[in-house]
C-alpha cells in the first residue's frame, strides 16, 4: 500500500510519501494552525499543505500509484485545523483510533479524500482548578505512541516520554492502550530563552549538540534549590564571571529546564508514577539523552529508562498513521465511495 502522511503541527507541516513502509519522498512547509489563528481563516494552512503535498508527490514520481491513500494527523484536526474532530477520551487503543478516523474530500488541498486521525484527551468529567492536573490533551503524539509500539517490543504498563517543543508523557496500560498523558512546554521555553531572551548573547543564540553532562546535573540541582528563573539567570552569571564554555552554559540551562519535566513526571496525578514504573524515552538528542541522564541520577526512580533514538527514516508519526490505516477494514472500497464522513 502506498500512503502519503501529513503531519500538521502548530507552526510546521511535514508530508511524506511511503512505499512498502519506506519513505520515498518528503517535503515540509512552515505553516500550521497558528496561521489560521493569526489570519482568521484556513487559506494559508490549506495552501501550505497543498504545496507540500505537490512537492512530495513530484519527488515520488513513478513510486506513487493512482490508488494511494492520504492520511493526516496532528493539529489539522483541532478547532483551528481543516477537519475539526473531538478528542477521543482515554483509554484509547489503536483500534479505537482507527474507528474514529474519518475521510473527507477537501479540494483545496487534494483531489483524493484525506483520512483524518483525531487526538486523545484524558477522561475527566468536571474540570476545575482543583483537578486541572488530571486533564491533558494531545494531537499527533497518539500516532507517534502507536508508531513506537509498532516498531518496538514495548509492553505496558509504562510511561512513554516524547521530548520536543511540547514534551508529552504518555501512560499506556497492559493492553497497549493510551490511558492518560501530561504535557510540558520545555522545548518551547528553551527556544525562547536561547534565542529571544537576555541569555541569547551568553548562548550565542544557539543550542548545543553536546551539552556538558556535569553542568546539566548542576543546572537541574540549581533549579531544585533556587527555582527555575534563578537557575536560568545563572547562565548569564556563568558567562560574566567564569570561563564556562558554550556547551557548559547550554548544559546548565538544559538541566534547569528539564528539572521541571522530572518534577512533572514524579508528581503528575494523571501519570500516577511510582519509582518502579517502566519508562521509555524516544526522541532526538540532546533532549532525550539529557532526560535519561537526569532520571538515572534521581534517587526517586528505581527502574532505568529505556532510551530509543527515533530513526529519521522511519518517523513515528508516519508509522503510527499507517498502523491506524491498517486497522480500518475495507479501506480501499470505502475510499471510492467517500463523500464526507466515512466512519
Amino acid at each position: 500500500m502506498s500512503v502519503v502522511t501529513v503531519d500538521c503541527g502548530t507552526t510546521n507541516t511535514r508530508v511524506r510519501v511511503w512505499r512498502n513502509n519506506v519513505v520515498v519522498a518528503q517535503a515540509s512547509e512552515p505553516v500550521g494552525v497558528r496561521d489560521t489563528a493569526r489570519v482568521g481563516n484556513h487559506a494559508i494552512l490549506a495552501a501550505g499543505i497543498r504545496h507540500a503535498l505537490m512537492q512530495a508527490m513530484a519527488q515520488a514520481e513513478n513510486a506513487l500509484p493512482d490508488d494511494y491513500i492520504i492520511v493526516a494527523s496532528g493539529m489539522v484536526t483541532s478547532d483551528a485545523g481543516l477537519c475539526p474532530l473531538p478528542h477521543l477520551r482515554a483509554p484509547v487503543s489503536l483500534a479505537d483510533l482507527a474507528q474514529a478516523t474519518v475521510a473527507r474530500y477537501i479540494p483545496d488541498i487534494a483531489l483524493h479524500p484525506v483520512w483524518f486521525i483525531p487526538g486523545v484527551r484524558n477522561t475527566l468529567a468536571d474540570i476545575s482548578t482543583d483537578n486541572i492536573g488530571m486533564m491533558d490533551v494531545m494531537r499527533g503524539e497518539e500516532v507517534e505512541t502507536f508508531g513506537l509500539l509498532a516498531l518496538h517490543a514495548i509492553s505496558g504498563p509504562a510511561v512513554i516520554i516524547l521530548p520536543g517543543s511540547h514534551t508529552k508523557f504518555v501512560r499506556i496500560d497492559s493492553e497497549q492502550r493510551i490511558t492518560a498523558c501530561a504535557t510540558s512546554m520545555t522545548g518551547e521555553l528553551l527556544d525562547l530563552l536561547t534565542r529571544q531572551s537576555l541569555l541569547a548573547a551568553s548562548l550565542e543564540s544557539r543550542f548545543s549538540h553536546s551539552p556538558d553532562t556535569d553542568y546539566l546535573l548542576k543546572g537541574a540541582q540549581s533549579c531544585r534549590e533556587s527555582g527555575l528563573t534563578r537557575a536560568c539567570f545563572s547562565v548569564r552569571l556563568l558567562d560574566l564571571f567564569t570561563r564556562a564554555t558554550h556547551d557548559q552554559k547550554a548544559g546548565w540551562l538544559l538541566g534547569a529546564a528539564l528539572s521541571t519535566d522530572i518534577q512533572t513526571l514524579k508528581t503528575s496525578p494523571a501519570l500516577a508514577m511510582t519509582p518502579d514504573t517502566r519508562l521509555i524515552i524516544c526522541g532526538k538528542p540532546p533532549l532525550a539523552q539529557a532526560l535519561t541522564t537526569l532520571i538515572n541520577a534521581d534517587p526517586f526512580f528505581t527502574a532505568a529508562p529505556l532510551l530509543i533514538e527515533e530513526d529519521e527514516q522511519t518517523p513515528l508519526s508516519g508509522v503510527g498513521a499507517i498502523a491506524v490505516l491498517n486497522h480500518i477494514s475495507a479501506l480501499k472500497d470505502r475510499l471510492h465511495h467517500a463523500t464526507g464522513d466515512v466512519l
